[in-house]
């Protein structure tokens, strides 16, 4: 018995780690389940006026209700959808009634209709003050001279739009575009692989244990020859 003990204490040990991992997945699933409901319930709040200091962490989602006009003028981001493909999501800016000049994501179109006339002049807006992370290590410099840009780089869009650095994303506009379709600030894009990962790690254990039974059928099979 003992020539088992080595390999069968070897596959209970890595397979309680494997399990271990999996739980651990499992409670972090739990986090992230909760850090999800709480950014939805922030989208869906009541709206809060347009804040003077701004406060990318604390203010990150807040729910706005304007009422002023959208200004001549945009940005394209080139974005693509599924089952649509390619198209531009339309930045412009927006003057509120109190004067202030900020960004207004008004939502996606085609491509078809990148050089399409848009609509302007007064409209309610209600949306969700953001500070989107488009960008990363392979993302391309917008062309800001060709009107194509790949990020919603803030500072920048303010500069070419003169605007305050304030991005609010579209939820509903009155009246709207007809081509233009909102694109609402929500949690699809947030990452939550946990679930996969548990099971992954679950898997594994199981794998060890089938391995390890394996070996030790083996091993007793060539002490009986």
């Amino acid at each position: 018995m003992t020539r088992y003990l080595a390999p069968l204490l070897f596959g209970l040990i890595g397979a309680g780690i494997l399990v271990g991992l999996g739980l651990w997945q499992l409670q972090r699933l739990d986090w992230k389940l909760g850090v999800l409901a709480d950014i939805e319930a922030r989208i869906a709040a009541d709206p809060d006026p347009l804040p003077v200091m701004v406060s990318p962490t604390e203010q990150r989602y807040q729910p706005v209700s304007l009422s002023g006009e959208i200004l001549p003028g945009e940005a394209r981001v080139l974005v693509s959808r599924k089952m649509i493909g390619a198209g531009y999501r339309i930045v412009s800016p927006y003057r509120t009634d109190e004067g202030r000049l900020i960004l207004l994501d008004r939502g996606f179109t085609t491509a078809d209709n990148k050089d399409a006339t848009r609509t302007t002049g007064p409209a309610e807006v209600r949306g969700n003050l953001h500070w989107p992370d488009d960008r990363n290590s392979s993302t391309p410099e917008n062309d800001v001279a060709g009107n194509i840009w790949f990020a919603r780089d803030i500072g920048q869009m303010a500069e070419a739009l003169q605007t305050e650095p304030l991005l609010v994303i579209a939820r509903e506009i009155s009246p709207g575009d007809p081509q233009i379709e909102p694109l609402p600030v929500d949690t699809s894009g947030i990452p939550n692989d946990h679930l996969q990962y548990a099971l992954t790690w679950f898997s594994l254990a199981v794998v060890w244990l089938f391995m390890t039974a394996y070996y030790i059928v083996r091993l007793r099979k060539t002490g009986e020859t």
